[in-house]
């Protein structure tokens, strides 16, 4: 019965290494897609912690290929060394998982505090020209978010852009994809986005947050199981001389 458990925990822990190889690539993935829609935002968040998450997971992701690697030959040969090892390890990057879920938790609270402040100052500092970064973020997220203004379209009349234009319009980037004709024009509302941008912009960074926290809970769970089946073949093999004769070829006197 314990030979049965051992090989058992062997045969699940090999399988969970092989996990751990494909995880290594999603968590890389997963900070990476971070990282890039960050920089799509990034002008609407003054406090650049916000990709500690991401830098955290990427860097987890990148240690689980080395923790497959060792686990998978420590496995196999069934070293005690080289078990141990990989549970103490496993445990490190469990450990940071946790602190990833945590800050996850903690800057998804801040999201919506961190647009609020930055928003309006770079709606205030568009002027409609593409070499102007806050006019290529503010162009990119309306067409992206199908949104206009910071709470509606009627924002954009207390911009120092619409003031100095003085031909009752809003940036183009706001008028429907549907619309072919379409200038941007206050006469024609039913032309434009109605919802505005500060609350999109709130719900698809609060949405990549918890990709981070869904993603960084799913594995820790997965590296729970590895450190049980390494423990449960690490004890057995510790307490059993019979188990250990037969790892070694040896015989009982």
């Amino acid at each position: 019965m314990g030979q049965c458990s051992i090989t058992s925990s062997k045969t699940v822990l090999v399988f969970l290494n092989l996990i751990f190889w494909a995880a290594a690539g999603i968590l890389c993935y997963v900070g990476a897609y971070v990282f890039v829609t960050f920089d799509d935002y990034d002008h609407f968040f003054e406090d650049v912690y916000t990709l500690i998450p991401a830098v955290t997971i990427i860097a987890v992701g990148a240690l689980l290929f080395i923790i497959g690697l060792i686990g998978c030959c420590a496995t196999v040969r069934e070293s005690y060394c080289g078990l141990t090892t990989f549970v103490v390890i496993l445990l490190l990057v469990f450990l940071t998982e946790v602190a990833v879920v945590v800050l996850g938790y903690v800057y998804k609270a801040k999201v919506e505090h961190e647009v609020n402040v930055s928003i309006k100052k770079v709606y205030d500092e568009y002027n409609g020209t593409n070499s102007n970064a806050q006019s290529r973020a503010i162009d990119y997220i309306q067409r992206q978010l199908q949104c206009c203004g910071i709470h509606n379209y009627s924002d954009w009349q207390n911009t120092q852009w619409y003031k100095e234009s003085k031909n009752n319009s809003v940036p183009i980037s706001c008028c429907k994809n549907n619309v072919v004709s379409c200038t941007g024009s206050l006469t024609r509302h039913a032309d434009l986005y109605q919802e505005g941008c500060e609350a999109l912009v709130v719900k698809k960074m609060e949405e990549i947050m918890m990709y981070v926290i869904w993603t960084a809970l799913t594995f820790a769970t997965i590296q729970m199981l590895g450190m049980l089946c390494a423990c449960v073949v690490l004890c057995r093999r510790s307490r059993d001389p019979a188990y250990e004769l037969l790892i070694t070829g040896g015989t009982y006197a």
